[in-house]
């Protein structure tokens, strides 16, 4: 039961986990970045530790040779002097400098091919695990250009609909303010036709025949006709001769 639980619980914890990763792909890289850099720190003690153990190795073999040339010369002057029995001794511990110092040798030429497989997986995992990150970081920044690309489109897409439902509500207004002329120019006409022109026709026609008669006067001060009852006394007189024009202005 307490084991299906935890199963349960695992499960519930790793979906959270991965909504946390899905929505924030950056920290995740920046976290795996760091885990990078915490691996390639372990990986070089640990291969400077395998670079000391090559450093002791190198030593322990000048060492030994050290220790060849002597007991090479050793050898050779108790061989010279007589001393076959001290010469011996001197010559197997000979033999064991050389045995470790063989073996050493075949050490060092194996410490270091494994230390240069060593850099060069190092290397190669470093361009690997940099190359995919690189990667990742282009593939959000795509993601992300695709995702606003396509919110502007759906945007877009509202803007469209929304300009139609505007048209309608436009339509609509438009519909209704053609009424209100409509039957405003409705009312007006219903109103002219009540209206009593008789009056207006009385006053327009007294107005105009006072006009006439201030016309009249006009002409008769300023000469352009003669008053009608001197027109009746002077009939049959001659004319004025041609070429006399009376100067306007009232007559004195």
């Amino acid at each position: 039961m307490f084991r299906r639980i935890a199963t349960l619980f695992r499960g519930f914890l790793g979906l959270f986990i991965t909504g946390i990763e899905k929505q924030n792909p950056r920290a995740l890289i920046e976290a795996e970045k760091e885990n990078l850099r915490e691996q390639i720190s372990r990986f070089n003690d640990n291969l400077a530790t395998h670079a000391g153990f090559i450093e002791r190795l190198m030593r322990q073999i000048r060492n030994l040779e050290q220790k060849e040339k002597e007991l090479t010369a050793r050898t050779a002057a108790n061989i010279k002097a007589g001393n076959r029995e001290i010469a011996g001794q001197v010559a197997l511990e000979l033999q064991t400098v050389k045995a470790q110092l063989e073996e050493n040798r075949q050490q060092l030429v194996a410490a270091e091919e494994t230390y240069k497989k060593l850099v060069k997986t190092r290397d190669v995992a470093v361009s690997d695990a940099q190359a995919k990150i690189e990667k990742l970081k282009r593939l959000i920044s795509e993601t992300e250009m695709v995702e606003a690309q396509a919110e502007l489109q759906e945007m877009a897409k509202g803007v469209i609909s929304g300009i139609g439902g505007a048209g309608d509500t436009l339509a609509r207004v438009e519909e209704y303010l053609n009424e209100r002329r409509d039957k405003a120019a409705g009312r007006a006409r219903v109103a002219a036709g009540s209206i009593d022109t008789s009056e207006v026709e009385m006053k327009e026609a007294e107005q105009k025949a006072l006009g006439e008669q201030a016309l009249a006067e006009f002409e008769v001060a300023y000469g352009f006709k003669s008053p009608l009852p001197e027109e009746e006394k002077g009939a049959g007189k001659t004319p004025p001769a041609a070429g006399t024009v009376k100067e306007l202005g009232p007559q004195g």
